[in-house]
């Protein structure tokens, strides 16, 4: 209907309009095809990673430590950042890198940090940029088999312990730290 007002116009100016207009049309109705073409990707809400950071911090909390606790999306991007009074001030970058590493590799930083020692070969990964913390306590966040994000915890004594503080934040959102096995 816009497309006939602007072809009966009997200007010049106005048919030069009516290509533009034209085209325009058809560049949204191919952007509009294209759109329906994208990937879908599971987001991980605020409050799932406000959730579980701090169920991370409060278990950590009865065992004794004062930690942070991190949550980060899949692209690594800080959803939340937990810092317990008297936890050390390295404990809010540690945790934060870990939450980035289970993330980034899918796989937590436990089992990376044994598999470089094991492996000398991939030892590349701990360089790949500066975000990269090999040390346990990071976890990625997997829901419904789909990896959302990552957890990290810093400042317990031990990465062992740090870890089971992440699992904590996990288990409160029923998430896992591995995609279930498929037998």
């Amino acid at each position: 209907m816009l497309y006939r007002k602007v072809l009966s116009s009997k200007s010049k100016g106005a048919r030069g309009k009516s290509g533009i207009v034209y085209f325009c049309l058809m560049g949204l109705l191919t952007a509009k095809a294209s759109a329906t073409e994208l990937p879908k990707e599971s987001v991980l809400p605020l409050e799932l990673a406000t959730k579980a950071a701090q169920a991370a911090v409060e278990k950590c909390k009865a065992d004794g430590y004062s930690v942070s606790a991190a949550v980060v999306d899949r692209g690594g991007n800080i959803r939340t950042l937990l810092r317990q009074d008297g936890a050390g001030p390295h404990t809010g970058e540690s945790s934060r890198k870990k939450a980035y590493t289970s993330a980034s590799l899918r796989r937590p930083t436990g089992e990376l940090a044994a598999l470089i020692v094991k492996m000398p070969a991939v030892q590349g990964l701990q360089f790949m940029n500066k975000d990269i913390l090999m040390l346990a306590g990071g976890l990625p966040i997997n829901i419904d088999g789909d990896v959302v994000g990552g957890i990290g915890v810093g400042g317990a004594p031990g990465g062992h312990l740090d870890e089971a503080c992440a699992e904590a934040g996990l288990k409160s959102i029923g998430a896992a730290s591995m995609p279930p096995t498929k037998e």
